[in-house]
């Protein structure tokens, strides 16, 4: 048998255990072990002693031996349809806080808008996570219901039955947008597309179908491809072959290309025209400020990951179906028409 020198036996010696954390607080190993793994069993003062103790002498988990007792990896990941998209930051920055709030780690996939790029990053993830927020995803309902057999997954704007989702309900948004630019006496408008396969740019027609059909407006339908904001200041120019005298772009994003472009065609907002936002994400920070139905993403990326973690810690399957109005922020891009 290999002999171990007086120094590498010092070393072992110095470097703390569970053991050393649990006698130091006064608890079991067990209770150690809970404080990193499953907090809330054990409650917030007892959790935080721990920890406390732990961070005093320097002891750290063994994430690897931890995955052997509990099955558990520690980590889950979200996954992003578009990451340059900004509704997604705020979204993103929540659910981290969150996680780490209950000791997970979190890994970022974005998509690019790739249907393909989905499935392959959650196949590379699958077997390194204990489960999955999948946000504005494209890929079909069949595939994402497979996946939730076998790990947890918690959906945002995507409505899918049997499976935990946090829905942006764009419909009280949109109705107070159209009813803002009939009261502003427009009556011909342009809602600037978002891609086919999102749940809500399907939800925003719809909301903009019945509004229209309400007020007796009409509405022009124009694709903004890409939906980013090279694509909104493509549709500038194609906005101006229309009757159209205000518009409500898919996002932010696009909005802010439509009011670049049309500032470079010489169309002053919104003396001339008026333009509204979806998510108010970039509001304050156009000029002028962008009128814009908030999204409350931040509040969405908080829902996603406490319905997680819930499933994580009970182990139980939910059908949870969490909805969040939406509302109109007025701003500087939406005036009365002076010519009706």
């Amino acid at each position: 048998m290999p002999f171990a020198g007086n120094n590498e036996l010092m070393l072992r010696a110095s470097i703390p255990n569970i053991g050393d954390v649990a006698k130091l607080v006064g608890v079991s190993r067990a209770t150690v072990s809970r404080a990193f793994s499953r907090p809330h069993l054990i409650g917030d003062e007892t959790a935080k002693r721990v920890r406390d103790a732990a961070k005093k002498i320097g002891y750290s988990p063994n994430p690897i031996a931890r995955a052997l007792i509990t099955g558990r990896q520690g980590n889950i990941a979200i996954i992003v349809s578009d990451i340059i998209n900004p509704f997604f930051p705020p979204l993103l920055r929540a659910a981290q806080i969150g996680a780490e709030a209950s000791g997970l780690n979190v890994f970022l996939g974005d998509c690019h808008g790739d249907i393909e790029r989905e499935k392959r990053l959650i196949e590379r993830l699958v077997m390194q996570v204990d489960g999955f927020i999948l946000a504005s995803l494209r890929m079909p309902d069949e595939r994402i219901q497979e996946l939730a057999l076998r790990l947890p997954v918690v959906l945002i704007n995507r409505d899918v039955p049997g499976v935990p989702r946090v829905l942006i309900d764009s419909a009280t948004g949109i109705d107070a947008a159209i009813t803002h630019l009939v009261e502003l006496r427009h009556r011909y408008l342009a809602y600037l597309c978002g891609p086919t396969a999102s749940w809500s740019d399907q939800q925003r027609r719809v909301a903009i179908r019945r509004a229209a059909a309400r007020y007796k407006v009409n509405i022009k339908w124009i694709p903004a491809t890409p939906p980013t904001f090279d694509g909104g200041k493509h549709v500038a120019q194609v906005l101006q072959h229309t009757k159209a005298t205000a518009a409500i772009a898919f996002d932010d994003f696009v909005a802010h290309g439509v009011l670049a472009g049309l500032t470079e065609l010489g169309v002053d907002v919104p003396k001339d025209f008026s333009i509204i936002g979806c998510d108010d994400v970039l509001g304050a920070l156009t000029h002028p400020a962008l009128t814009s139905i908030s999204a409350r993403c931040d509040e969405a990326g908080r829902m996603a990951i406490d319905l997680l973690t819930g499933i994580l810690h009970t182990r139980k399957k939910l059908d949870a179906r969490c909805v969040l109005e939406t509302n109109l922020l007025v701003r500087a891009t939406t005036a009365r028409l002076s010519k009706p």
